[in-house]
């Protein structure tokens, strides 16, 4: 009796240990899990970059919830706010411009505006022969520059800050080029790549050199883009992040509102920058020799 007796209370101080030691797990992983938070971020400037769909759990109605798997065929916020930018471009150009008049109005003075600047970009990097391709070069232009002015919106989203959205636009420049390249010059083509005006034992090291630099094209024209609107939006919620803060939210409002500013040039620089090298790609396809 006196062994079974100890053998109860052998076993039950082995739960009761079993049972202090899980809580107290439990106990030190929640205050883990709380020192974290006090010590860690409270705010994450890449958030405002993820991707969720634009209906259900975790969507962007319901950011605090988990994001569900996004398949191809589900609409996002990226989908959302590319389809705004392109009708932003259609009631600009189609809408706003259907009366064709004599005295244009102000919507259609706009679109005129940017219709005169880019043809004569086009024209004066790729010349007369260059104009055949305008329509392309103005499409790439107003799309992106919406689509960055549009990510300045507030509860807006980026999409030009996204890689895989900034670098079919590269990539779609690239082989355009390369295609048209190869069909209006043939195997003339390659003479892009031979400096026939360098020293003999110079041309081959140069040959590879320019070989390297023409398929690195669409990944540093890519690549500009997103990350000059990712830094910036980045930059701008840490900032915000700081205006929470009594003693420095006055700075911090201040430093917003000039990196807004600059955030505003950017977007047309960033979409300037994109057009112009897409008509420098497209001259070197209308005229490769050296």
């Amino acid at each position: 009796m006196a062994s079974h007796t100890a053998t109860e209370t052998t076993e039950a101080a082995t739960h009761g240990a079993e049972a202090i030691a899980a809580h107290g797990g439990d106990a030190v992983a929640h205050g883990a899990d709380a020192a974290h938070d006090a010590g860690g971020l409270v705010f994450h400037p890449l958030d405002q970059f993820i991707v969720r769909p634009i209906f259900g759990e975790g969507g962007i109605f319901d950011s605090a919830g988990s994001i569900p798997a996004i398949h191809w065929y589900t609409p996002t916020n990226v989908t959302l706010w590319l389809a705004l930018a392109v009708l932003c471009v259609v009631l600009l150009f189609v809408v706003g411009s259907r009366g064709r008049a004599t005295i244009p109005s102000r919507i259609q003075s706009v679109g005129e505006l940017f219709y005169g600047f880019t043809h004569k970009m086009v024209e004066d990097v790729c010349g007369k022969e260059g104009l055949k391709y305008f329509p392309y070069v103005m499409t790439l232009f107003v799309f992106i520059l919406f689509a960055n002015f549009l990510g300045l919106v507030p509860m807006s989203f980026a999409t030009t800050s996204h890689i895989a959205v900034t670098a079919v636009l590269g990539f779609g420049v690239f082989f355009g080029v390369t295609i048209l390249g190869f069909v209006l010059n043939g195997p003339s083509f390659l003479k892009l790549f031979w400096m026939s005006e360098a020293p003999l034992f110079l041309r081959p090291i140069i040959a590879i050199i320019e070989l390297i630099s023409y398929f690195v094209r669409p990944v540093s024209h890519s690549v500009r883009l997103a990350g000059n609107i990712t830094a910036g939006h980045a930059v701008m919620k840490v900032f915000a992040a700081f205006a929470g803060i009594a003693i420095v939210s006055p700075l911090s409002v201040v430093a917003i509102t000039a990196i807004y500013g600059l955030e505003v040039l950017v977007a047309g620089i960033q979409a300037y920058v994109f057009a112009i090298l897409t008509c420098v790609y497209l001259k070197d396809a209308l005229h490769p020799a050296h």
